[in-house]
């Protein structure tokens, strides 16, 4: 067979089974004619004693200058030690982005992460992340890729930085796991968006505005005495809302509430003596191990949210969320001059940077020092006497 051109091509003619016309100026170079009239430029070569073979693209759709300089590269490859047909197959076989989330969160959230986290994990991946790349090939992943995905999530600071999160470890496992070349995550570089983290701390006048709602709800049976004791508890205790939820009576000591287990690991708490009060008033069930128990024989309670947003309405706190609770426990310590690394201790903190979020209210106290010496000092230089205005002020005379 002479050269291959556009007209030879399409003089080939339609036989009842498929057959191949070769090339003679590139070996490996020729067409497949189907009996459909279909004709297909195709490069064929012979790598580890086997012929391997692959299509180019169809004649009318590629021309056959263009195939035979597609076939050219393809066969250069082959002989500088590569197989692109081999590695074509590959990528195809290739897992998605898709399946990469099912793997990850099948081999190390669920083996490794906290059930709030677990659930955290799961959200991203089924709304954010499956939709936007879910089809990608784990190995065509790209940085703009990510950061388009992270981009689109601007409205929302938090989501976008939590997602970028959680691609960022299923990309490092990609590569562990050899479906990425190592050093090569997307995620790399792409900037987090700032945060500003939230403070909202009751004051004493909200925290006696609660404390009626609670009292009052407890009184008239509106709310279950174990839905009062869990958000009491909280605030006593400043624990997070899944250790009071998931809290067990063999938990509770002498020594405080030994938690076996916790977003921290295992941790002890110390328990005050208004704390033990509120857990002696509760009711005690023999077939149901949890402190705070639910509905169902033998659970706990599994929402608090929705009685909370109740009891809120009518404190009129409807801005302060379940967590904040653990903020006013962490704030009152810190007014009260409690060091911060104590502070970091009663949270079960294990970076101290995370309770320094609360260090600014250490100057609380250190200000009304100052303000009462201050006034006191004022009589004695003649600039006022500020005892009408702080009447608990008192001049030291000698």
């Amino acid at each position: 067979m002479p050269k291959l051109t556009k007209r030879t091509v399409e003089a080939l003619p339609v036989k009842p089974e498929n057959y191949f016309v070769w090339d003679d100026e590139v070996k490996g170079f020729g067409v497949r004619v189907m009996p459909s009239g279909t004709r297909t430029y195709q490069v064929q070569y012979r790598k580890g004693g086997r012929t391997r073979r692959a299509s180019i693209g169809r004649h009318g759709t590629v021309t056959v200058d263009q195939a035979r300089q597609r076939a050219k590269e393809l066969l250069g490859l082959v002989a500088s030690g590569g197989n692109p047909v081999e590695e074509v197959s590959q990528h195809r076989g290739a897992p998605t982005v898709g399946a990469l989330c099912e793997r990850f969160f099948q081999a190390h959230v669920s083996e490794r992460c906290k059930p709030s986290t677990q659930r955290e994990y799961r959200r991203s991946i089924d709304l954010f992340i499956k939709p936007a790349i879910g089809v990608f090939k784990v190995v065509d992943v790209e940085r703009r890729d990510i950061a388009e995905l992270h981009h689109r999530l601007k409205d929302r600071p938090y989501q976008a930085n939590r997602t970028l999160g959680v691609l960022s470890k299923m990309f490092n496992l990609a590569e562990v796991w050899g479906l990425r070349p190592d050093g090569s995550n997307p995620c790399r570089h792409v900037p987090k968006y700032r945060e500003k983290k939230r403070e909202r701390y009751l004051s004493q006048a909200e925290l006696r505005r609660l404390g009626t709602v609670l009292s009052n709800c407890e009184a008239d049976g509106s709310e279950s005495p174990f839905v009062i004791a869990a958000f009491r508890l909280l605030i006593l205790t400043g624990c997070r809302l899944g250790e009071i939820q998931t809290l067990k009576w063999e938990y509770i000591t002498p020594n405080g509430m030994e938690l076996p287990d916790s977003k921290t690991g295992a941790r002890r708490i110390p328990l005050p003596q208004a704390a033990r009060a509120v857990l002696s008033a509760l009711p005690r069930f023999p077939d149901n191990p949890y402190v705070i128990a639910g509905k169902v024989a033998g659970q706990h309670i599994t929402d608090l949210q929705h009685p909370w947003r109740r009891i809120r309405a009518l404190a009129g706190l409807n801005d302060v969320r379940i967590h904040d609770l653990r903020h006013t426990y962490a704030s009152n310590a810190v007014s009260s001059g409690m060091p911060i690394q104590m502070v970091g201790r009663l949270l079960g903190h294990t970076q101290l940077q995370t309770t320094m979020r609360y260090a600014h209210l250490a100057d609380d106290p250190v200000r009304r020092a100052a303000e009462e010496n201050a006034a006191m000092l004022s009589a004695g230089l003649g600039l006022g006497d500020l005892r009408e205005l702080h009447p608990k002020l008192r001049v030291v005379e000698n």
